[in-house]
């Protein structure tokens, strides 16, 4: 914790401490529900004082005083969010918020000569005063959430690059591997990633018989769970094993999930030559070893200095298994302990279906679903909120409202917000196309005390995700 100890004069000096607590709010004040009660105080605060300029120094430690007094009226356990906190919480944000708000409003206007001295803040800090939350959710979309198409070219580019090269060396190591072709999927591809194209998926097709393997749903099989599926060998009384080439990954009867993976895992990422992918390249090509996910790293090379700035790009790849309208993934990490298991991605169901109700009344869905993805991923309290639990919220939503044109985006966040608080005071968020599955059931109760907590506080004052 970097920081120095003299202090400036009035909003740049409490601008520098605000921003040092929010950065280390987690060692200053804990994971409690007093630290986030001071997260979304201070953070209402940065954005509001931003806005204009304190008179002295005085008013401005005035203020920081009344944060920190509305800080100290709520008990510091984030348990007690299920106990009737949220009233307190959103009575006295909202009340330090309109106080500061009403402040601002009476200050005079600055001098023609202060607005001479500093051209590019004041302007800023005016525009911020007068955005409404709809202009703000689209400035927060454009600067924050939205990447730029050389920046989703260049990812791309660089996953199919690697693409071309796995498969040209699969094929020529191992010629009677029955694959299909090799392709990208995932959000890089349908451009739903925000903040940065730091992430990619190679999809690997195995080819089966259709006369000798079975895909079995995760009901039917013994696993009970409905995203666990098992490829079932059939027909090995006529048909013995070798006849083939997957057979030799059989285990108990079914294709073993784990067994492909460790396959490819010593047939790629092991024996690859990734220095000369490299040189190749002009790239870093690095395998992630240890671990249960065939995941790559690609790095800016040290002599590609205008790629510097763009983040390291990690590519997974997925062995896939495509029967009619079915496709499953090899994932151990989602299926373990489970080797036989495949697991069923819902994602492409639910990433077609909103497009599909974006195109029939020109919705913004997917406009929201990118903003809400880049709330979660920017805001350390909603961080473990992944991208599933979003894109199923935004389509239970979408059966019982039907405007989601541009100009009702701000209503539309605020419902979310709302529905998200629900789903984590129930506990469940069930799959839109599988209701068995909850979405939830990976987080626990500290970090959903956390998001609630968060959330309630941007309900009254919603611009604090926007930071």
């Amino acid at each position: 914790m970097n920081f120095q100890g003299h202090r400036r004069r009035g909003e740049d000096g409490i601008a520098m401490v605000i921003d040092f607590l929010l950065s280390n709010a987690r060692l200053v004040l804990g994971v409690g529900g007093a630290a986030m009660l001071g997260i979304a105080t201070l953070a209402v605060k940065h954005l509001i004082e931003r806005a204009g300029r304190a008179a002295d120094d005085e008013k401005v430690e005035q203020k920081m005083a009344e944060s920190w007094e509305e800080l100290s009226l709520v008990s510091s356990s984030p348990t007690l969010i299920r106990k009737g906190i949220k009233g307190v919480v959103l009575k006295h944000v909202a009340k330090a918020t309109k106080q500061q708000k009403a402040d601002l409003c009476q200050q005079s206007p600055p001098s023609s000569s202060e607005v001479q001295s500093q051209p590019e803040d004041k302007p800023n800090r005016i525009q911020l005063c007068v955005l409404s939350l709809r202009e703000r959710l689209q400035q927060y979309y454009h600067t924050r959430a939205a990447l730029s198409p050389v920046e989703v070219q260049r990812a791309q580019t660089r996953a199919v690059d690697i693409c071309t090269e796995i498969q040209g060396f699969l094929r020529s190591r191992h010629p009677d591997m029955p694959l299909g072709d090799m392709s990208l999927g995932g959000s890089l591809l349908d451009d739903l990633q925000v903040v940065s194209a730091d992430h990619a998926c190679l999809l690997v097709p195995l080819q089966l018989e259709a006369s000798l393997w079975r895909l079995i749903p995760g009901e039917e099989t013994l696993l009970t769970h409905p995203l666990h599926w098992m490829v079932r060998r059939l027909n090995l009384e006529y048909f013995p094993r070798g006849r083939s080439y997957w057979d030799r990954y059989l285990v108990g009867g079914y294709l073993s999930a784990d067994s492909v993976v460790n396959m490819l895992c010593k047939s790629v990422m092991e024996t690859v030559n990734w220095p000369s992918i490299s040189s190749t390249l002009d790239c870093l090509v690095s395998p992630v070893l240890g671990g249960s996910e065939l995941r790559l790293e690609i790095r800016p090379s040290r002599e590609s200095g205008a790629e510097s700035s763009y983040p390291p790009l990690s590519i997974s790849i997925l062995p896939v298994i495509r029967e009619g309208g079915v496709s499953l993934t090899a994932q151990p990490e989602l299926t373990s302990p489970w080797v036989n298991a495949w697991h069923l991605p819902l994602y492409p169901l639910e990433t077609q279906h909103m497009a599909k109700l974006d195109t029939a009344d020109h919705g913004c869905r997917r406009h929201m679903l990118k903003i809400l993805k880049a709330v979660c991923r920017l805001n350390p309290s909603l961080r473990p909120m992944e991208s599933a639990p979003l894109s199923n919220l935004i389509l239970h939503l979408s059966d019982s409202e039907t405007d989601w044109s541009e100009t009702s985006l701000d209503i539309r966040f605020q419902q979310c917000i709302a529905e998200l608080i629900s789903y984590l005071e129930q506990g469940a968020l069930h799959s839109y196309f599988k209701p068995a599955v909850n979405l939830l059931s990976s987080l626990s109760e500290d970090q959903v005390d956390q998001m609630g907590f968060m959330l309630y506080c941007a309900v009254s004052e919603p611009e604090i995700l926007l930071i």
